[in-house]
């Protein structure tokens, strides 16, 4: 659902309501509210798994709603509010049965199901909503999961929704075009196509009346008038009667569409009738002309004051286009079988006659013919017989038996074509004919067979539309529909992924910098430093998820610099080889003279590292791995999405088991993974291929089912020189730290680990949980020796800050600490550390800060 409202980014006032920036409009509004008259009570003794979830759905741009505790307390973001409608901004804060109480029901069940720890799912489901002071038929899908508290119980239900209702009502209106159009082919007067179209149309609209006139001469006659509970019309009236905006719209021949008003029973029959045609719920031309002062008019009145939807009355309009065409083929067929006992004798005694057809015939720019009952041609137009040349190479006759002049494959499909035309049948198809190196264009071809008076069929005429141009157009626009909907889908995922994996980067920060803290100072026993170093690998295997998580979502904090990949590669082969195992050979290949790369180091090995982690995986029997370094040029198009230039290619060959087709189409997807539950996480490709487009590069996967797999990183070559590996050896013996650090940060778990890291290096460190807290330290006296700042905080950045900071002491060391790729108003000059860190990191950071 696309954003109506202008989206703002809201700074919460208190630092207990940090959880809910970056939330919008809504987030505004619960920062605002009184919640202790609401069973969640005050706001500032929210349980964190309440804040977390808050803070997650109030970020996100698809329209999610959370139901707290079991009244269903509702929370819901800026997108749901449009959704919502004008039961917003009321809904807030309500509970679920009260809030929408035309679906309790259906709400009462979520809640049941949801805080059972159980899921739901729907798929176009259809409520009955009253969102702007009327009720209203919309289709959804919905997703309920159970949110947890901090006891791992469900504590609530989320939801996240997508309304479906414009996509349904139009499948629906298609469904009953194509169904009235299988209504009316077999019908062969207009008073028995407006019988079964008024009936039909005003079941579809549930309207009170649908009715069908014919204007001439000022006169209306009301032929068919299908009303349920309101007097009919059917019979002759004045077009006067009717009123003037029917009179100005007849002359002209345009569309009438006015407002409902209930009829006044104590009015006259004419009088009433001349109210119910200026004040019908819409009035529109049908358009069919036979001569100069004949038209045909199609009507619908709703029984109750209503306004007609954008897309009932194009089901209105549509109807009367396809009506139109059905009642002149009709009238066509009536006039011909007025004029014709048989096609044989036509030609031979009523030349006139025939004559008269074949001019209007001629003048149709369809291609029409008409043929006998033993499959050969009596009559067709120029239009037929040019685009039968323009497929063919060769002209039609009058006379030759016309499935027999298409290819052998081609004839067999015309002959039946026209045999169930020769049966009695009427019918519209679609098929290819034509010769190959002419072309082979789709035709959609209408049949109708030809009867004596007694209703003998004695021949049949088709008219054909050459819709290839249509077919491609419809391709085309379904293969970009699915593209948006996939680009949607994996940008919500991306967004919500990102703004998980920062959270939980400032939940490790703490727990590995205190577990790392013990395990230096060795204050444990044997066993409970056990304890420690396994619990300190446990958050180093999350730390690495989470940066997994980062890469997928293209947010991971790079420090992208000019890499000697070969180096790299020479380095990575013996942990590659090890993780291999003795069933995989191993081959290394790599191009002369090669540029750097610009990438990011770590990253980059850690990418090989997972693909040669799935390469081992999908060759259980043994095999080779082959890694193959060069250089490479991508040109306007050559390489998707990559700008045109020149690239390092690190492809890396595996001689498994490969993947078919949808596997391959599928493979960067995140979680998406084929080796079985809890034998992986299904985010390594997701990653490499968040890593490298994050880079500017590209993935390439080339596989097939026993042909094995090649997955391609391209990474744009650099402009600068590759850097020699920098050692840091023992930086926290080495760092020699004095003076005053001043540590910024907003999550005080954070800030309280950093500190005791920076205390343990010498420092006297001064905490500050904002950057304004900061400013105004440093306003009543404070010389710090050291900044070391959290970048996104409520408020002021940290690099805003430190620009600040720096004005007035220009040499001011600054370290930048940041579990997130937010790079927009930050330095490149200033020095970054990525959360979670230990304290040898925090000390290689400021060793390298002091020494830049």
């Amino acid at each position: 659902m696309p954003e109506v409202f202008p989206r703002t980014t809201f700074v919460p006032p208190a630092p207990e309501l940090a959880f809910l920036a970056g939330g919008g409009a809504c987030a505004a509004l619960v920062a605002e509210w009184d919640w202790s008259r609401t069973p969640l009570g005050p706001i500032e003794a929210w349980p964190q798994s309440l804040k977390t979830a808050t803070s997650i759905l109030m970020r996100s741009p698809v329209p999610i709603v959370m139901l707290w505790g079991e009244d269903g307390v509702m929370l819901y973001n800026d997108a749901y509010s449009v959704f919502a409608g004008g039961r917003h901004p009321e809904l807030l804060g309500s509970n679920v049965r009260e809030g929408w109480p035309e679906v309790a029901d259906f709400n009462d069940n979520v809640m049941k199901v949801g805080l059972a720890g159980r899921t739901l799912a729907y798929s176009d489901q259809e409520l009955t909503l009253h969102r702007h002071g009327r009720a209203e038929q919309v289709w959804m899908d919905l997703d309920y999961s159970p949110v947890l508290d901090e006891s791992g119980q469900p504590a609530g239900v989320i939801c996240i929704l997508a309304e479906t209702t414009e996509r349904v009502a139009a499948e629906r209106h298609t469904a009953f075009l194509l169904a009235l159009s299988d209504a009316l082919r077999p019908l062969g007067t207009p008073a028995e196509i407006m019988e079964v179209t008024a009936k039909a149309l005003g079941e579809q609209l549930d309207a009170s009346r649908v009715f069908y006139a014919e204007i001439a001469s000022g006169m209306m006659t009301v032929e068919r008038d299908h009303n349920r509970g309101v007097p009919s019309i059917v019979g002759t009236h004045s077009l006067e009667a009717f009123g003037p905006d029917l009179l100005r719209a007849y002359r002209p021949g345009a569309p009438v569409v006015a407002h409902d008003v209930p009829a006044d029973e104590r009015l006259s029959e004419e009088a009433r009738a001349g109210l119910l045609a200026r004040h019908v719920g819409a009035f529109v031309d049908v358009v069919l002309f036979e001569e100069a002062q004949w038209v045909g008019l199609l009507a619908v009145q709703s029984a109750t004051p209503r306004v007609w939807t954008p897309a009932e009355e194009s089901l209105v309009q549509e109807v009367a286009d396809r009506v139109k065409a059905v009642v002149e083929r009709a009238r066509a067929e009536m006039t011909l079988h007025e004029l014709k006992n048989t096609l044989e004798q036509q030609v031979i005694e009523r030349t006139a006659e025939l004559r008269r057809y074949h001019e209007i015939v001629e003048a149709t720019a369809a291609p029409i013919c008409a043929f006998d009952t033993d499959y050969r041609l009596v009559a067709f137009n120029r239009a037929h017989n040019s685009e039968f040349r323009r497929v063919n190479g060769f002209d039609t006759r009058v006379g030759d038996v016309f499935p027999d002049l298409f290819l052998p494959e081609q004839a067999v499909v015309m002959r039946g074509f026209m045999a169930r035309a020769l049966a009695g049948e009427s019918f519209t198809t679609a098929a290819a004919f034509g010769r190959p190196e002419l072309g082979m264009p789709c035709w959609e071809i209408s049949y109708t067979p030809l009867r004596d008076p007694s209703g003998r069929v004695i021949g049949a005429f088709h008219h054909a539309n050459d819709i290839s141009d249509r077919l491609v157009a419809h391709a085309e626009l379904e293969a970009a529909q699915e593209a948006l909907r996939q680009s949607q889908k994996m940008e919500a995922m991306g967004s919500l992924t990102g703004g998980v994996a920062h959270d939980f980067n400032n939940l490790l920060t703490p727990i590995i910098g205190s577990l790392d803290m013990l395990a230096r100072k060795g204050l444990a026993t044997e066993r409970e430093q056990r304890l420690v170093d396994g619990a300190l690998q446990s958050a180093e295997r999350a730390k690495t998820l989470v940066q997994r998580l980062l890469a997928f979502a293209r947010r991971q904090p790079l420090q992208p610099i000019a890499v000697d990949v070969e180096r790299l590669v020479e380095n990575m082969v013996g942990l590659i080889d090890t993780t291999l195992g003795p069933t995989i050979s191993m081959d290394v290949s790599v191009a002369p003279d090669l540029p750097p790369a610009r990438a990011d180091a770590n990253q980059l090995e850690m990418a090989l590292l997972n693909l040669a982690v799935n390469a081992r995986d999908a060759m259980p029997d043994g095999g080779t791995l082959r890694i193959a370094v060069t250089r490479e040029t991508a040109g306007e198009g050559d390489a998707g999405d990559m700008a045109p230039g020149q690239y390092v290619c690190v492809a890396v060959h595996d001689s498994g088991i490969g993947m078919d087709e949808a596997t391959r189409q599928r493979a960067i997807e995140p979680f998406f993974s084929t080796k079985g539950v809890g034998k992986g996480t299904g985010l390594g490709l997701s990653m490499v291929h968040g890593l490298v487009a994050q880079l500017g590069g590209g993935l390439r996967i080339d596989s097939a089912p026993g042909a094995g797999t090649r997955i391609a990183l391209w990474l744009p070559v650099s402009a600068a020189a590759a850097d020699g590996a920098a050692l840091v050896s023992d930086a926290l013996s080495s760092l020699s730290a004095r003076g005053t650090a001043l540590l910024v940060d907003d999550e005080d778990l954070v800030r309280m680990s950093t500190a005791d890291m920076l205390a343990g290096f010498g420092y006297s460190v001064t905490e500050a949980s904002s950057a304004e807290e900061a400013i105004g330290l440093v306003a009543t006296g404070l010389r710090p020796d050291l900044l070391v700042t959290d970048h996104l905080m409520p408020g002021m950045t940290g690099a805003q800050l430190a620009h600040a900071l720096k004005a007035s002491w220009p040499e001011l060391p600054v370290l930048i600490v940041s579990g997130y790729a937010e790079s927009e108003g930050v330095d490149p000059d200033l020095q970054r550390l990525t959360k979670p860190f230990r304290a040898d990191e925090l000390a290689a950071s400021l060793s390298a800060l002091a020494g830049g």
